[in-house]
């Protein structure tokens, strides 16, 4: 697969995946206790997946050493190419596997944005599958949904609405679970399963108007909902916006609907600075490194471009990419199945 290959060429701008390695070097390291630093690095978590890719290949590896194993998955770890066909329980494992995730649809797909396609829900779950064979539909659908809100989920979406709403479904997507159990309560009248500690400026909002009178406003207010969604940050360890950016987006308006919310989320330029797996908006179509590796692979392989995308413009691949071990030399090309099934039906092109 052509995007192998190239996928391995270091980032260009700043990130999760980019300062891995610069991070790990970095002497502040130091200032941590051991079990601090391999807990926020997830160190354990790679090295138990490391063994097992050792065992699972160990006829493989015996070729090579241990020594030259550990080597090439530790560096594909920090270039953020360790993901790439492996298991959705992997791929979400720590942060740095999903901003590495999130890389590599965008780079694999850039091409669908730059040409203006738009694509229902079901043609990116396909094409996340063919990144991650088991991708969850359930977290595709939740991802269309912010940028569908309210209308039909066959409903076309451009390539940049739905990388930047599924980059906040995907990356945050526990603290998302907890948000709209939070959001639930505050309309119905409930009080949400999170301690908040009362200060002198939000003494205004314990009462809160009855469940027949929240059914009928549009959504909740937005003091009170940041109250616990800064509590509900300070309580949990999984990757949740920086709270500041939160309170941010909810100081712009009074009231507020969950997806109205996630959208604000999604569009908003500081939380996908401070995440860092995407460029900005107005860069998500410019990649000249890949460009150029991809332009010196096609014209290795001659008919590699039409081929691929005859096999993925009428659904699902028809056979998934095994899931691949890391350790393996990236170049090494897959069998994929790229057959066309003779559909002549053509995908909606964006206006301009």
């Amino acid at each position: 697969m052509a995007t192998e290959t190239a996928l391995r060429k270091p980032r260009r701008w700043g990130g999760p995946a980019a300062s891995a390695g610069r991070r790990m070097l970095s002497p502040d390291r130091l200032a941590l206790p051991d079990y601090e630093y391999l807990a926020q690095r997830h160190v354990l978590t790679y090295m138990e997946d490391a063994v097992s890719q050792l065992l699972e290949n160990r006829e493989d590896v015996s070729q090579y050493g241990i020594a030259r194993f550990f080597t090439e998955y530790f560096n594909s770890v920090c270039q953020g190419t360790h993901i790439l066909f492996r298991e959705f329980s992997f791929i979400q494992a720590t942060p740095h596997n999903r901003a590495s995730f999130l890389r590599a649809f965008w780079r694999c797909f850039r091409t669908v944005g730059k040409n203006g396609d738009l694509l229902a829900a079901k043609e990116y779950h396909c094409l996340l599958q063919l990144l991650c064979p088991d991708f969850p539909l359930e977290l595709t659908q939740k991802a269309a949904r912010i940028v569908l809100m309210d209308d039909a989920m066959d409903c076309l979406m451009s390539f940049s609405d739905f990388l930047f709403a599924f980059q906040i479904q995907f990356y945050y997507s526990e603290f998302l679970e907890s948000v709209a159990a939070i959001y639930q309560d505050l309309l119905t009248g409930k009080n949400p399963n999170t301690v908040i500690v009362p200060t002198s400026s939000s003494g205004q909002h314990r009462q809160r108007p009855a469940s027949s009178e929240t059914s009928a406003l549009e959504g909740v207010e937005a003091s009170l909902f940041y109250q616990y969604l800064e509590n509900l940050c300070d309580r949990h360890k999984y990757s949740c916006p920086p709270p500041a950016l939160v309170k941010e987006v909810l100081s712009n308006v009074q009231r507020l609907t969950f997806y109205g919310f996630l959208v604000a989320l999604s569009k908003h330029h500081g939380i996908n600075q401070a995440l860092g797996a995407l460029p900005d908006k107005g860069d998500l179509m410019h990649d000249p490194a890949m460009d150029e590796e991809l332009e010196r692979l096609m014209a290795q392989v001659p008919g590699l471009l039409t081929t691929t995308t005859s096999g993925t413009e009428s659904g699902c691949p028809r056979t998934s990419p095994r899931l691949g071990s890391p350790w393996r030399p990236l170049h090494h090309s897959r069998k994929v199945d790229a057959e066309s099934d003779g559909s002549t039906e053509e995908t909606e092109e964006s206006e301009t």
